[in-house]
């Protein structure tokens, strides 16, 4: 496969293109507009087109941020990125505000990312996969960074003087279990109901108390009229998200500040504290749906929707026409056999490692204990005195940044905060030579840790 170089240097090269990124875009955007001395921007992305968890789009599913954590409003209210443009432009401006709700459906606010998106299709390489990035040295300083992707069209290489990581999340499933046509993580949803055409499944098992997993199981028990529909979780029922004034204080511009200069302790007790307002929590009007339909069940005598609590699946194992749960009743240490034609994990998301492409770049890392990548406040990852480049990430911070690290409500702040930091690195940074890539730089290993 051949590779070949990719236009000019770039001041950002964002690898990633999801709502994260998508807020850097914006911001290094507004900035250009400003009179100030503009930067050049680019975005590697691999999927074929913009795309935000389409396989869990819902109908009737909603945000549960309000519209104005869009993409820019805590930063720049009069922005014509804002959700509130977006219905201008859409002619439902009116039509929203009568619709009296703050949550938007998730279907709306998809459409509003595609919408903003769009703006930078000149800006994006789509279907085009990072897979390594490289030092460019000057005088034995790395002055740039090299990035490498693999699209349809072969190997490009790109050259930045920064790179900003917002790669996403990476589905979660339990220990021993793999994805196959009767396993599914419940960020496939869609596209694995769809696949099954004509089919109608009998019975089928939703593992999981989350968000995810609520809505997963009131989905399949809606759309398939005729099957059983089982929930498993180990808790005794579904958790209430805290939303409360008080406590969405913790997804304030200003507590990241305070998260980021408190004490190791302090940070793990207020993720504990919080956890309720984002982990394993469930809106409560779903909450209340799902005990109606269960109630109702009860009543008529035809139940099809199942709660199986305090339990949890020991062994998961694929049969001939479905899969077979081994499940165990926690108090009482029995288990019981659940044969279903299809099971969903709705078992969360980790965020993806931020150093797994940085492999060649160690040399110039500075970690702490465990193996952790020193970030800034900044959201800057920090090098020795010889490395001037600058890596960025997005996601996989919350230790040091809080909760609202890799969530949409202060992701247009955070943004904001990355575009100052580019601006200023650029600045310091004197006119780059040709430089060179040393010997050895080939493919990078992976790179394991917390």
């Amino acid at each position: 496969m051949s590779t070949q170089s990719k236009g000019e240097l770039v001041d950002l090269l964002g690898i990633g293109f999801g709502p994260s990124n998508l807020a850097l875009a914006i911001a290094v955007h507004e900035h250009n507009g400003s009179g100030e001395a503009p930067l050049r921007a680019a975005f590697h992305e691999r999927q074929p087109r913009f795309g935000w968890h389409r396989d869990m789009l819902i109908d009737d599913s909603t945000m549960q941020i309000s519209y104005l954590k869009d993409l820019v409003t805590l930063r720049n209210p009069t922005s014509s990125f804002s959700f509130v443009a977006y219905l201008h432009e859409k002619g439902r401006l009116i039509d929203f505000i009568n619709h009296q709700v703050i949550y938007p459906s998730r279907v709306e606010f998809h459409d509003y990312l595609e919408w903003s998106a769009a703006r930078f299709a000149d800006q994006v390489e789509y279907g085009s996969e990072v897979t390594a990035i490289h030092p460019v040295l000057t005088d034995d300083r790395v002055t740039a960074l090299d990035v490498h992707a693999v699209s349809e069209d072969g190997v490009t290489v790109r050259r930045a003087r920064n790179v900003v990581l917002a790669t996403g999340l990476s589905a979660c499933l339990p220990d021993g279990v793999e994805r196959g046509d009767r396993i599914w993580h419940s960020g496939e949803l869609l596209g694995r109901v769809a696949g099954l055409g004509d089919a109608r499944p009998k019975r089928l098992a939703v593992v999981g108390a989350g968000q995810s997993a609520a809505e997963v199981t009131e989905y399949l028990h809606r759309t398939f009229t005729d099957a059983e529909v089982y929930s498993v979780f180990s808790r005794y029922g579904y958790s209430a998200a805290d939303d409360s004034p008080f406590a969405n204080r913790i997804f304030d511009p200003a507590a990241v500040d305070e998260f980021f200069t408190s004490d190791t302790d302090v940070r793990q007790m207020l993720l504990d504290y919080h956890a309720g307002t984002n982990y394993a929590v469930v809106d409560r009007d779903l909450i209340n749906e799902l005990y109606r339909r269960s109630y109702h069940e009860r009543v008529t005598g035809r139940r099809r929707l199942r709660f199986l609590n305090v339990s949890r699946p020991r062994r998961v194992t694929p049969t001939a026409d479905g899969v077979r749960l081994d499940i165990e009743h926690l108090p009482t240490r029995t288990t019981t056999a659940l044969d279903v034609d299809y099971v969903v994990f709705a078992t969360g998301y980790r965020p993806s490692r931020p150093d797994r492409l940085l492999d060649a770049l160690e040399p110039w890392l500075r970690r702490a204990e465990h193996d952790e990548l020193v970030v800034g406040r900044d959201y800057r990852v920090l090098t020795d005195g010889r490395m001037s480049a600058g890596v960025y990430v997005q996601g996989a911070t919350e230790h040091l940044h809080g909760i609202s690290s890799s969530l949409l409500s202060t992701s247009c702040v955070r943004a904001g905060e990355i575009a100052e930091s580019v601006v200023e690195a650029v600045r310091r940074t004197e006119p780059m030579a040709t430089g060179s890539v040393p010997r050895g730089s080939g493919q990078p290993r992976q790179v394991l840790g917390s």
